[in-house]
């Protein structure tokens, strides 16, 4: 006997209908496959059970870059049509459009962090796997880079560093230099002072022994030497010549001779 025509209708039995619901959908997902192998089109097909149970298909595993360019196309149209957007109607398919993406990427982002990964199949995984290995490897990439540029501006800085000090250390030395040189006229100035200090002291000595002598040779005279008493003393003559006094100028010797 050939099969009878199944009715399109609600199946009222509980476990026929979760029955005939796994046939069915793994039926779908064969022919969602079939059609993107055979026809090489870009496949996204997405199913929810009564129990809110997410199962997809997708063309190489990537329902974003499906959905994206569904959200496009979708866009493009919604573009040319020119929808009242202040229908409520228009609202509500737009919440459930956006509803559905973000379930889509916190599904996504939970399995990047490695949850929820029971109801992925083989190749999802290797899909999800061949993502973060990319993902790490722009990250290291970046990483790298930020860690080369961090060294390059630091050997500026030593550089800079340096150049600093080697500034700081000749001017160090040319300053020392100078004082140095300073110290060096103040030590022969202060030298020099004290030899004229004693040159003074000794001439100063000289002319007053010459000042305590007790007589003076003028020209070539003799003349007594008074005693105390105002009167000569007997003997006691001295020749002009027998001394000589030269701080005494030569007008006074004239007048001495008048």
């Amino acid at each position: 006997m050939g099969r009878g025509r199944v009715q399109l209708k609600r199946i009222e039995n509980k476990i026929n209908r979760q029955v005939t619901f796994s046939k069915r959908r793994s039926g779908l997902l064969k022919k969602a496959h079939e059609i993107s192998i055979l026809c090489d089109a870009d496949v996204g097909l997405i199913v929810f059970s009564t129990r809110g149970k997410l199962f997809e298909y997708a063309t190489d595993s990537c329902m974003e870059r499906i959905l994206e360019r569904y959200e496009r196309c979708s866009y493009a149209e919604r573009q040319l049509k020119e929808p009242d957007f202040e229908s409520p109607v228009s609202w509500t398919l737009e919440h459930a459009k956006l509803k559905g993406r973000v379930e889509v990427l916190q599904r996504n982002q939970r399995h990047y962090m490695g949850e929820d990964l029971d109801s992925l199949s083989m190749k999802e995984l290797q899909n999800l796997e061949h993502q973060l290995d990319v993902s790490l490897k722009h990250i290291r990439t970046r990483k790298n880079q930020l860690m080369n540029e961090s060294i390059l501006e630091l050997q500026k800085k030593d550089k800079a560093l340096q150049e600093q000090n080697n500034i700081l250390a000749k001017k160090i030395k040319e300053r020392e230099k100078e004082m140095a040189a300073s110290a060096a006229a103040a030590t022969a100035a202060t030298t020099a002072a004290m030899e004229q200090q004693q040159n003074h002291d000794l001439n100063s000595s000289g002319f007053g022994l010459s000042q305590h002598m007790g007589t003076l040779n003028v020209r070539n005279e003799i003349y007594p030497i008074e005693g105390e008493n105002g009167e000569a003393t007997a003997g006691a003559t001295l020749h002009k010549n027998q001394f000589s006094n030269p701080i005494i100028p030569s007008w006074m010797l004239h007048h001495i001779d008048g």
